[in-house]
């Protein structure tokens, strides 16, 4: 498919694509095609279409690559400050004709791992869109957060669950992924025995498949670290004390998957991610819903995708 033109612009100059500036702008902020990647919810493979695809319109080269890390050239510096005025004047446009009438304010609660991850983007791009709307956010565990919303603290909550598991009636699936065993690349945790295993504490849906995948594959185990933060688990892994059950989105050196077949280990199977929201709660309420829902459906592995 050819580049769209201005007929406008001196000599049909291309016009740029908003969602190849947004992923241009994820990798210049991470430093790292694979980590925006994960930030925007493509796959890396697509994520370098795009830039290729930018860096040939513009006939510049953007990004210096090198092993673990990518860096801004000096043409990508200039592009960069185009790029976040372009979007900014993009999101405010979009956001007058949109939004204009909704106001108020939206209580969210989220697990640990998509307060942290997922939920500033979704935020980010949310704000933009609809100005007059706050949003105060919760981040705790998923029981904790479907009591509260039950209560009335909350407005919208966001949970994790085993796939095919619906643990409030009013839960709806936006996202699914696959949970892998998780290491470090040349580490030797994995065969020390009892095996050492990283998980958050009782509650947690990927604890739970972990515990059964491994009672199942009948493996001696011990919790040698235990955290409710996504990013503690993570650097437990780094140091080799433990391995971990793990999006498989976020896996990445040095970090590796731990094939099943490799240890005897049990498959831990998919995980979703439930949305869970009281009706009739007014237009903010169903604005950052379904601002949430096709975030995550224009993901890889999202509801619509």
């Amino acid at each position: 498919m050819s580049t769209p033109t201005s007929p406008n612009s001196p000599q049909g100059l291309p016009l740029l694509d908003m969602e190849i500036l947004r992923t241009f702008l994820a990798i210049a902020e991470t430093g790292s095609f694979s980590r925006a990647a994960q930030q925007i919810y493509r796959t890396p493979s697509a994520v370098s279409m795009q830039i290729k695809r930018l860096e040939e319109m513009l006939g510049r080269a953007l990004f210096v690559r090198e092993p673990r890390q990518v860096h801004l050239t000096p043409e990508g510096e200039t592009m960069l400050g185009y790029a976040r005025q372009l979007l900014e004047l993009n999101d405010e446009a979009v956001g007058q004709f949109l939004s204009p009438q909704v106001g108020g304010t939206v209580r969210l609660g989220a697990p640990d791992d998509l307060g942290t991850r997922v939920l500033p983007g979704i935020l980010s791009q949310f704000s933009r869109s609809f100005p007059a709307v706050q949003v105060n956010v919760r981040v705790g565990r998923s029981p904790d957060l479907m009591r509260r919303l039950d209560i009335g603290e909350l407005d919208i909550a966001l949970l994790i669950a085993e796939a095919g598991n619906r643990p409030h009636p009013l839960a709806e699936p936006i996202y699914r992924e696959p949970l892998v065993w998780t290491g470090r690349e040349g580490g030797v945790a994995l065969q020390r025995s009892p095996l050492p295993i990283a998980v958050a504490d009782r509650g947690c849906a990927w604890r739970r498949m972990a515990l059964e995948a491994l009672n199942r594959s009948g493996h001696r185990y011990r919790i040698a670290y235990t955290c409710e933060h996504t990013s503690a688990q993570e650097a437990a892994i780094l140091q080799d004390i433990a391995i971990t059950p793990f999006p498989r989105g976020l896996v990445q050196s040095p970090l590796r998957v731990i094939e099943e077949e490799e240890a005897g280990l049990s498959p831990l199977g998919d995980y979703e991610v439930l949305l869970l929201r009281m009706p009739a709660r007014g237009a903010a309420v169903e604005a950052l819903a379904q601002h949430v829902v096709d975030y995550f459906a224009g993901t890889p592995n999202g509801a619509a995708a």
